[in-house]
């Protein structure tokens, strides 16, 4: 009798006032900050820091007015930030046990869910990630197949840029066809000529697809996943690229599996199919064929994107700056001539070249903030307490580019990685492929592909850029920063 007394004495208006109220101090409740949490700007209810662009320019400012350590709020999900060198590494080494997982982000988790090799996480991703470093390690450094399959696509790539006749062309598909091709032998067992339609499609996509995970519009999808499954933006175009590059993934993996001889394994594939019979009691550890999957999917993209995307800032930098381009190649002509190809054995007597490479990697700085993680456990970073589940993202912009770090940070500068004497000198706070237990697990093979490609590219060529054009090195940000289109003409030397 009161409750209808009650409404009767409420309109619509009032109703939906007090519903209104009632869920925004549900919201504040549930997602106000612990004690001493890190600071961050003001966060809209239920929306959080949804107008904030998770862009490297938009974080240094951030970390600029609020500390090296800060928090934002993208719907219900809280994050936390780190900038500079020393907060980078406590997070992604000091605290590397505390900070190794994986969280759910629903942009990729819709397309990897949860295995492979990136996105796994606990005893799953322990497992993986120990079978996959072991494979690189003994069927690809140790019998020497990585260098070999450089090698060999250093010729197909060089007889391509050949076939221009000192033209001017957009090296871009040329360089990802040649770097793509590594892993592909690595993992499928095979090489893909240039002009496969097949081939070519499949890096159009992932191409595609790295552009589009990096826009706003589709970040847009980790808030209200299940509301833009039924709506169109770039996310379902990202959701049908994944879709058609694991398909052609899929007829690999059958076909090896029709003529699979267990004591000759060829390839990743082939040594999973093995890992797969040898772990097949332990369901834990997922090694399955939905799991394989995703892990050649994962060793495609990171295998492809992140060495051809340095590659070709490589040779935006080349013809920039083209006094450089000549010392590199006056000690190509020193330690190797023209008479054989480089080797990974003449990278200790080349420390310009060396330098060189990792100034390219340094500047272009093209992973910017790197792959969101997870606490695993409740921590303490920076003085600040960061529950358990929060993601925590290392800002590897602000690493790469620190003041305190780097002599001159804004500058393209090789001498950054070479000593009073001319020899090379590592340097703490390069972190291009991370840090800690979730570094890069191909970093090993990019440092090769990097030192080969470039230095049999200019042991062959002089790059320089169409007469009267300026070099454009400001960069695109997509899920990565990378080059705007260009041209070039590779003279033959």
């Amino acid at each position: 009798m009161i409750l209808h007394t009650v409404l009767d004495c409420l309109d619509y208006r009032s109703i939906l006032l007090f519903v209104f109220v009632f869920l925004l101090m549900a919201d504040i409740l549930k997602n106000r900050n612990p004690p001493n949490y890190p600071p961050g700007p003001w966060s809209l209810p239920f929306f959080g820091n949804i107008l904030t662009d998770l862009e490297p320019k938009t974080m240094l400012k951030l970390a600029e007015k609020y500390g090296n350590v800060f928090s934002l709020r993208k719907g219900r999900e809280k994050m936390v930030f780190v900038a500079g060198y020393k907060m980078a590494k406590e997070a992604l080494v000091t605290q590397g046990e505390n900070v190794v997982d994986r969280p759910d982000v629903p942009l990729f988790s819709k397309v990897f869910k949860g295995i492979g090799l990136i996105f796994s996480n606990g005893y799953m991703w322990k497992k993986h990630r120990r079978f996959a470093g072991t494979y690189f390690k003994y069927f690809g450094e140790g019998k020497k197949t990585m260098e070999l399959s450089i090698q060999q696509e250093c010729v197909f790539l060089c007889q391509a840029m050949e076939d221009e006749q000192g033209g001017y062309f957009n090296p871009m598909v040329m360089l990802h066809n040649a770097v793509s091709n590594v892993i592909c032998t690595l993992v499928l067992g095979h090489r893909f000529d240039y002009s496969d339609a097949k081939f070519q499609n499949l890096l159009r996509l992932n191409n595609e697809c790295v552009y589009l995970s990096g826009s706003t519009l589709a970040q847009l999808y980790n808030l209200w996943p299940r509301l833009f499954d039924y709506l169109p933006g770039p996310h379902q175009t990202i959701f049908s690229n994944y879709d058609q590059i694991t398909t052609v993934l899929k007829e690999e993996i059958a076909k090896h599996k029709k003529d699979w001889d267990p004591s000759d394994p060829r390839d990743f594939i082939d040594a999973y199919f093995g890992e797969m019979d040898k772990m097949a009691a332990d369901s834990e550890a997922g090694f399955t064929t939905k799991s394989l999957v995703i892990c050649t999917l994962d060793l495609f993209e990171a295998g492809t994107e992140s060495a051809a995307t340095t590659l070709r800032w490589c040779l935006v930098y080349m013809m920039k700056y083209p006094e450089i381009q000549k010392k590199v190649q006056a000690e190509i002509d020193r330690v190797i001539g023209q008479a054989r190809q480089p080797c990974m054995a003449d990278l200790p007597n080349m420390p310009y070249t060396d330098a060189v490479i990792h100034e390219t990697q340094r500047f272009s700085d093209i992973l910017p903030l790197g792959f969101p993680k997870m606490t695993s456990n409740d921590s303490t970073l920076g003085g600040y307490f960061i529950p358990k589940g929060t993601s925590i993202t290392a800002i590897i912009t602000s690493v790469l580019n620190d003041q305190s770090e780097w002599e001159t940070p804004n500058t393209f500068n090789p001498g950054h990685f070479l000593d009073s004497q001319g020899r090379f000198r590592r340097r703490d706070a390069f972190y291009p492929f991370s840090a800690g237990l979730r570094a890069c697990l191909g970093e090993q093979l990019a440092r090769m592909e990097l030192f080969l490609f470039f230095t049999f590219l200019l042991q062959r060529f002089t790059l320089s850029p169409p007469p009267g054009e300026e070099v454009d090195i400001d960069p695109l940000l997509g899920f990565t920063y990378f080059p705007k289109p260009y041209k070039m003409c590779a003279m033959p030397r």
